[in-house]
């Protein structure tokens, strides 16, 4: 089965790294991406760009609507997601305790109950 993972983040939290340890840090989380691509748990994972870059898209007039966004009653944000294909719900959980940061910055794991496309098809 399928699961969503998402890591969550905000300025401050980023901004409290050591210049110095963020190579570091980011080295575990290559590692641990490896190491799940490496037994097929892994399928995808991104890290996505500060919320103050993020937009709203909507439609007015039958035309697009881009805003700035957006606009989240939280301080935290969504930082990374990753797409984990696992034999059960349990394996899930134990690749994202496994996170380096899971001490501090614990992950949420969504099942995807419904899938459009598979991604090796996209395009096709």
């Amino acid at each position: 089965m399928k699961y969503l993972m998402l890591t969550y983040g905000n300025r401050e939290m980023w901004e409290s790294l050591l210049t110095e340890d963020f190579a570091a840090e980011i080295a575990k989380q290559d590692a641990f991406n490896q190491r799940y691509r490496q037994t097929g748990e892994l399928l995808s994972a991104y890290g996505l760009a500060d919320a103050a870059m993020a937009k709203i898209v909507g439609r007015r007039d039958g035309q697009p609507a881009v805003t700035d966004g957006p606009y989240l009653e939280t301080k935290e944000y969504i930082a990374s997601l990753y797409v984990l294909d696992c034999e059960s719900e349990q394996r899930a959980h134990e690749i994202a305790a496994d996170m380096p940061w899971a001490d501090h910055h614990p992950a949420e794991v969504w099942p995807i109950l419904h899938e459009a496309f598979d991604s090796g098809s996209a395009g096709e």
